[in-house]
C-alpha cells in the first residue's frame, strides 16, 4: 500500500480552495438528507478535514483570514438586518433580556467554578464571562426561514450585543488588573470607546449619503459597504475591543441605508452565505480535538461542566424572558437557539486567558480548559442550531398569522412603463419596495416606441434598457417581464399592456423633459390617468431611493371612501417599512384615525406620524417643512370622484412653484368604474385634458396680443 500521509496535509491553495467549496456544496446536501441543520454539518466536515480528525487540511492564514471575514460578516448581517423600530418600541426587554442572558449564565458559571471545579477566582471570573456571551452562529437559519424582524429574534440579537460587551468589559478589567493598568486603564479605556462609538454614529451615515448619492454602481456600492464594516471592525480592535462589535455597530448604523430588499442587500448576503460564513464555520469546526476526550483524567469533567453551563445558563435566561415577556413558548425556543452557541468571543477570550501568566510557566488557562472550551464550542453549536431549527420551522407553520393578502385574492402585478435610463432605476428600486415579496409574482417593465423612421433605432435602445432592469432586478431575485411595444400613442400603447398583462397598477416616472413638452404632465400623462381608472404613482426622485430619511402623505378629504385607499395606503407603508424611515399623514383627523388603525394592525413596526391638515390649500404651507432627503407624496383624485376637488387642478402650479427640486410622488388611486371597458384596440382614445386654469391663463395671453 502506498503511503499517502506524505501528501496530507495540502498546502497547494488551489487543491485547499477546491476542497473547501465542495464542503461548502456537499455538505448542506448531505445534512439535508439527514435532517440535520446546515451549519453544524460545515462544523463537524472542518473536524473531519482539520489536523484533528484526517489531516487533510491544516489551519493556515487562508482560514484565519477568512474565518475572521465571515465572523465579522455573521455580526455585520445581524446588525444590518434588525428591525430598528421593534428595538426602539422594546427598549426595555432587550436590556432585561440582554442583562439576564449575561448575569444568569455569568453567575452560575462564576459559583459553580469556585464550588465543583475548584478553580481560583480570576479563572472562575474568565469562564464567566466566556459563558455569559455567545456567537450568533445559528443566525444564518433565521435569514432562511425569512424571520430576521421576528420579536424573539430581534431579541436575542440585541441581547447578544449586550452580554457580549459586558463579557469582553470584564476581560479588559481581568488583563487591565493583571497588568496594573489602574484607575487610569479605565478611564483612558472608556474615553476611548465614547469616541469611537461617536465617530462611528457621525461619520457612517455622512459618508454613506454622499457616496449613494453620487454612485450607483453596484459593484462600487457593495465594496463601499464591506469597507466601512472593516473599517468599523479594525477602530474598534485599535480601541482595545473586539473587531466583531465594531462590524456590528457598522451594520446597526447602515440598517437604514441598505434596505431589506434592495439588490445591494440581496449582494452582501449571498456574498456571506455562499463564501466568508461557511469558511468561518469550517474553521472553527478545525480547532476542535474530540480525542482528548479519551485521553482520561479530568477532561471528561471538564467537558460536561462547560456544556451544562453553556446551555443550562443562556436557556434559563431565555425561557424566563419569554414568561416575563408573555411571549409564546416558540419564541422562547428560538432565544434559547440562537444565544446558546458559543464561538467567536468564546475563543477570543481564550487567548486572552491564555496570555496572562499567573505565576512562572502557568497561565491563567490551561490546557485542560482550552480543550473543554473547544469542546464546548462544539456541543452549544449543534444545539443552538438544532434548537434554532425547530422553533423556526414551528414558528413560520403555527405562530405567523397569515396577512390579508394571503386570505383574499390579491391581484398585484405592478407595470413599469420607461424610457429613460436615468429613470429606470429609480423606478424598479421604488417598485421592489412596494410589492408584496410573499405573492412572488415579479414585475412587468415597458418600452414604447413610436411608430416612425426611428423605430428600429428606438426598439435596441429599448430592449438593452429593458435587459439592464432583468439583470437590476434578478440581483434582487425578483422575477421580470418584459416588452418592447410599438405604438402611434404613448397612451394607448400602457393602456394595451396594462390590459394584456392583467397588470393591477402603474409606476412610472413623472415628466421632466422640459425640452420635449413644456407641459407639467408632458405629451401623454393626462390622457393616461384619465383613461384608466386603475392606481397610477408618477415618481421624481432628486436622490437615490435608500437615503430618503422620511414619507410625507398630503391626503385630501373623503379619499378613505374612494375604492383604492387601502391599495395606496399599503404600498407607502411597504416601502416606508423597507426604507425603515418615517411616514408622517397630513389629513383630516377622522382620515388619520383610520390610517393609524390599518397601521398598527398591519404594519406596527412603521414609524407613523400624523399631523392634521383640514384642507387642500394649506400645500404651500406644507412645503416648508419638506427637506431635501423627504419625498412628498400628493394623493390625488380624478374627475367625478368622491374625493376629487378643484383645487387638483392647480397641483402642477403649486408643485413647481413650492416643490420644486424635492423628491415627488403623485398617486391617481384605484376607483370605482372601468375605462378600460370601452377601449379597443380598433378604437385608439386620447383623453388629454386641459385644467380651467391653463385655459383661463392662454385666454389673458391672447388678449394681451
Amino acid at each position: 500500500m502506498p503511503d499517502l500521509t506524505q501528501y496530507f496535509p495540502i498546502v497547494e491553495p488551489t487543491l485547499i480552495f477546491f476542497i473547501v467549496l465542495c464542503i461548502i456544496l456537499l455538505a448542506p446536501i448531505i445534512m439535508g438528507k439527514l435532517r440535520i441543520p446546515h451549519i453544524i454539518g460545515m462544523v463537524l466536515a472542518g473536524m473531519l478535514v482539520g489536523e484533528y480528525g484526517l489531516n487533510i487540511l491544516k489551519r493556515d492564514d487562508s482560514f484565519e483570514l477568512f474565518g475572521k471575514v465571515g465572523m465579522f460578516y455573521i455580526m455585520f448581517l445581524a446588525g444590518l438586518e434588525m428591525d430598528l423600530e421593534s428595538m426602539r418600541k422594546s427598549k426595555n426587554k432587550f436590556m432585561i433580556f440582554g442583562l439576564m442572558t449575561a448575569v444568569i449564565p455569568f453567575a452560575i458559571t462564576y459559583i459553580l467554578s469556585i464550588w465543583m471545579m475548584r478553580y481560583d477566582q480570576m479563572t472562575s471570573l474568565l469562564l464567566g464571562c466566556i459563558m455569559a456571551s455567545n456567537t450568533l452562529v445559528a443566525y444564518p437559519i433565521i435569514g432562511r426561514y425569512g424571520l430576521q424582524k421576528h420579536p424573539a429574534a430581534a431579541l436575542s440579537v440585541g441581547s447578544t450585543m449586550i452580554a457580549l460587551t459586558l463579557s469582553l468589559t470584564v476581560i479588559a478589567a481581568i488583563a487591565g488588573s493583571h497588568d496594573g493598568g489602574g484607575w487610569t486603564f479605565w478611564l483612558l479605556f472608556l474615553l476611548k470607546i465614547c469616541v469611537f462609538v461617536g465617530f462611528l454614529i457621525g461619520f457612517i451615515p455622512l459618508a454613506s449619503r454622499w457616496f449613494l448619492h453620487r454612485y450607483s454602481d453596484a459593484i462600487m456600492q457593495f465594496i463601499f459597504v464591506l469597507s466601512l464594516m472593516f473599517f468599523s471592525a479594525a477602530l474598534a480592535e485599535l480601541v482595545g475591543i473586539e473587531g466583531i462589535l465594531g462590524a456590528f455597530l457598522s451594520g446597526l448604523i447602515l440598517n437604514r441605508f441598505i434596505p431589506r430588499l434592495s439588490p445591494l442587500m440581496n449582494r452582501i448576503e449571498f456574498i456571506g452565505n455562499a463564501l466568508f460564513i461557511p469558511y468561518f464555520l469550517i474553521g472553527v469546526g478545525m480547532l476542535i480535538n474530540v480525542r482528548v476526550l479519551f485521553h482520561g483524567g479530568g477532561i471528561i469533567w471538564v467537558v460536561l461542566f462547560m456544556v451544562f453551563v453553556g446551555t443550562f445558563g443562556k436557556a434559563l435566561a431565555a425561557y424566563l424572558s419569554c414568561i416575563r415577556f408573555k411571549m409564546p413558548l416558540s419564541s422562547g425556543h428560538l432565544m434559547c437557539g440562537l444565544t446558546t452557541a458559543h464561538a467567536a468571543g468564546a475563543i477570543a477570550m481564550v487567548m486572552v486567558g491564555m496570555r496572562l501568566e499567573t505565576s512562572p510557566g502557568h497561565y491563567l488557562v490551561d490546557d485542560n480548559i482550552l480543550n473543554g472550551v473547544i469542546i464546548m464550542i462544539l456541543f452549544t453549536c449543534v444545539i443552538s442550531s438544532v434548537i434554532t431549527e425547530r422553533a423556526a420551522k414551528q414558528i413560520v407553520l403555527n405562530d405567523s398569522s397569515p396577512s390579508q393578502d394571503d386570505q383574499i385574492l390579491d391581484d398585484e402585478k405592478i407595470l413599469l412603463p420607461v424610457k429613460y435610463p436615468e429613470l429606470a432605476d429609480g423606478l424598479l428600486n421604488v417598485a421592489i419596495m412596494m410589492r408584496n415579496p410573499k405573492l412572488n409574482r415579479g414585475l412587468v417593465a415597458l418600452n414604447i416606441v413610436y411608430d416612425d423612421i426611428n423605430r428600429h433605432e428606438n426598439q435596441e435602445r429599448g430592449r438593452r434598457l429593458l435587459e439592464r432592469l432583468v439583470k437590476d432586478a434578478s440581483a434582487a431575485d425578483v422575477k421580470m417581464q418584459t416588452q418592447v411595444r410599438i405604438a402611434a400613442n404613448i397612451a394607448n400603447g400602457i393602456k394595451h399592456a396594462f390590459k394584456e398583462f392583467d397588470a393591477s397598477e402603474i409606476i412610472m416616472g413623472l415628466h421632466i423633459h422640459k425640452d420635449i413638452s413644456p407641459k407639467f404632465w408632458g405629451e401623454f400623462a393626462q390622457s393616461l390617468y384619465n383613461g384608466l381608472n386603475r392606481q397610477i404613482i408618477f415618481v421624481r426622485l432628486r436622490q437615490p431611493l435608500n437615503t430618503l430619511r422620511c414619507i410625507n402623505v398630503a391626503i385630501p378629504s373623503r379619499a378613505e371612501f374612494e375604492a383604492g385607499f387601502t391599495r395606496w395606503l399599503e404600498r407607502l407603508l411597504r416601502l416606508a417599512g423597507n426604507l425603515d424611515c418615517r411616514i408622517i399623514f397630513h389629513a383630516r383627523n377622522e382620515c388619520n384615525e383610520i390610517v393609524r388603525d390599518y397601521l398598527q394592525r398591519r404594519h406596527p413596526n412603521v414609524r407613523g406620524e400624523f399631523m392634521s391638515m383640514e384642507h387642500w390649500n394649506e400645500l404651500p404651507h406644507l412645503a416648508s417643512s419638506i427637506q431635501d432627503d423627504n419625498i412628498m407624496v400628493f394623493i390625488t383624485s380624478r374627475k367625478g370622484n368622491i374625493s376629487y376637488k378643484t383645487a387638483f387642478e392647480k397641483l402642477p402650479i403649486e408643485i413647481e412653484n413650492y416643490y420644486s427640486g424635492k423628491n415627488l410622488m403623485i398617486v391617481f388611486p384605484d376607483q370605482y368604474g372601468d375605462r378600460m371597458d370601452s377601449m379597443t384596440f380598433a378604437e385608439p382614445q386620447h383623453q388629454e385634458e386641459k385644467s380651467a386654469y391653463q385655459s383661463i391663463a392662454d385666454w389673458i395671453k391672447k388678449l394681451k396680443v
